[in-house]
């Protein structure tokens, strides 16, 4: 058990919140943020005075979407990154200047909001996903956090040490400015900390995985520059934009993703000697390689990465102790999952936290926190490491550049294998289908559909993401059935013969639990749903459904961990 400093034990001034959040990236401040929106105060301490400025993934999921939604933030996101016009692709060249092997099409932004306006009434997407790097939406995020009552802030603090109660748990921390101290008691403490946690690694808590692939791109170190370069798609690409441009060449093989539409583009690279990191004139001459001429490139930051890992922490939580996003678990990029995947942590774990502060949640709820995440962490690395290894696999022929029929030939071929890479650039089923089933908070009551990595199948068995559904003829906000669950617990009525809610209400009540009623009389969502009751946890996702009202006491004693 971490042991406090002396100093710690002494200080007298101690203060006081209900949770301790380390690390205050996008997995920390969306778990403040999801505590603000529950009224559940928070502090936030991070060791950076600010963000960090270098790109990260690109990728915004369709179901972080939905999650910023709920926090009301979703539109000012849309405005970041890419331009609405932007077009969404991915596209392979041998050399960006030179052959096209294949485009996978993807929708703009524009093209998104297009489909968003016209969707039916069970269209399942009301949040596609956003292409705006990590660096901008973890800047946004932490000027909006500025201005939220609930939270304090402890940017350019260190967390030193830290010690479990049976009652909550006391922290030392210090400014890296000034080594000023604060004496910190909370109840609850969330190590968001990243892949370096000091928190996990305090508790003695391990990875365990996979560390790395042994294949020439998209395994092991690789490099990722932040680059700058004006007249790319002036000189080089012409009209054949895309999100990400890949080169595929005896020579070479890079990416470059473009960040704002104009100049900004994160490289990736892995050099012959990769114990190094490449200095400006090496990223120089990868880009060379993959222009196919000489294209000016302005290096603004480079930082390792390591390709193929997928790392899981043997455990997510010590008593009042857990761990989410990176600090529980380490991606490959393939797929977009590594920040998405926390952020749905911190969905999961904040209605729980909320409901252990406010009294009402019950003995085995925080216990549901590992049983429900840890699953999904195993799954989306696994997705992950498996598309970087299909990256890795292309077979590059020496002569795939040359004019002639077998390098025409080549070129097809390579062409026609990844063109079957779509399913890593959409990978809907990952997103939206992640399921709890087998939890000791979820009533199960029918076999849930199959998971499938690049499709979703809508479904209303309990322990899914609830199937989505618009409420009359709009298509913005307030016009999705999302947007009128409750913070608490939703209970849906069904159709236009659902039973009395009352004894849902009464068990709620008698339990403090927060719950609201929705009335949908509406047979096609009763039809999507199966059931003329279905009960929705505050992450959106079903809990129970049924016909009557009778196990009404059981139900919500079970789905609080009062069982």
């Amino acid at each position: 058990m971490p042991q406090a400093s002396t100093a710690f034990m002494t200080m007298s001034d101690t203060k006081k919140t209900p949770v301790a959040i380390v690390g205050g990236g996008p997995v920390g401040l969306a778990l403040a943020l999801f505590l603000d929106r529950y009224d559940v105060p928070s502090v936030v301490f991070n060791t950076d005075t600010e963000t960090r400025w270098h790109p990260k993934g690109s990728t915004q999921n369709a179901r972080t979407m939905e999650h910023y939604r709920r926090l009301g933030i979703a539109s000012e996101l849309r405005l970041l990154g890419l331009p609405a016009d932007y077009p969404g692709d991915v596209a392979y060249f041998t050399r960006f200047n030179s052959y096209e092997l294949a485009r996978l099409k993807m929708p703009s932004a524009a093209q998104k909001a297009h489909m968003v306006a016209t969707a039916g009434k069970l269209d399942q997407y009301p949040e596609p996903l956003l292409r705006a790097n990590q660096m901008y939406v973890e800047a946004f995020l932490l000027d909006y956090v500025r201005g939220r009552p609930n939270i304090t802030l402890r940017f350019g603090w260190e967390v030193k040490s830290y010690m479990q109660h049976k009652d909550g748990v006391s922290l030392l921390a210090e400014s890296i400015a000034d080594g000023r101290s604060e004496s910190w008691r909370a109840q609850y403490l969330v190590g968001c900390d990243g892949g370096r946690s000091f928190v996990r690694r305090q508790l003695g808590i391990r990875y365990e995985g996979e560390d790395t692939l042994q294949q020439a791109y998209f395994g092991g170190r690789m490099f990722a520059s932040h680059i700058r370069a004006p007249t790319f798609y002036r000189d080089i690409l012409g009209n054949r934009r895309a999100f990400q441009h890949w080169a595929v060449n005896p020579q070479s093989r890079t990416t470059m993703i473009a960040l704002d539409g104009q100049e900004e583009f994160l490289f990736w690279m892995r050099p012959n000697d990769s114990s190094v990191a490449p200095d400006g004139d090496a990223v120089q001459h990868a880009m060379t390689l993959s222009c196919g001429a000489d294209v000016p490139v302005e290096v603004i930051g480079t930082q390792p990465w390591t390709a193929g890992i997928a790392l899981v922490a043997e455990t997510f939580a010590d008593n009042r102790v857990l761990l989410a996003g990176d600090a529980a678990h380490l991606f490959t990029p393939t797929g977009g999952f590594g920040m998405n995947t926390g952020i749905d942590d911190a969905a999961n774990l904040s209605w729980k936290l909320a409901a252990m502060v406010q009294g009402w949640g019950g003995p085995n709820l925080l216990e549901s926190y590992e049983a429900e995440r840890l699953p999904i962490a195993v799954r989306n690395t696994g997705a992950a490491r498996e598309l970087a290894k299909n990256i890795g696999d292309v077979s590059v022929s020496p002569d795939m550049e040359d004019d002639s029929e077998a390098g025409a030939k080549a070129r097809r071929e390579i062409g026609a294998y990844l063109s079957t890479f779509g399913e890593e650039f959409s990978s809907i089923g990952v997103q939206l289908g992640a399921r709890y089933d087998g939890s000791i908070i979820i009533e199960g009551d029918a076999p849930p559909p199959a998971d499938d990595f690049a499709h979703y199948t809508p479904s209303a068995v309990p322990g899914g993401r609830a199937p989505h559904a618009w409420l009359g003829l709009g298509r913005g906000e307030g016009d999705s059935l999302f947007d009128k669950l409750g913070l608490g617990f939703t209970l849906l009525r069904l159709g236009t013969n659902a039973p009395d809610p009352t004894a849902f209400a009464n068990a709620a009540q008698s339990l403090g639990v927060p719950l609201t009623t929705l009335d949908i009389p509406d047979n096609d969502i009763r039809d999507l749903y199966e059931r003329d009751l279905v009960l929705i946890r505050p992450d959106q996702h079903v809990a129970w459904r049924g016909n009557t009202a009778d196990d009404a006491d059981a139900v919500m004693k079970t789905v609080v961990g009062n069982d």
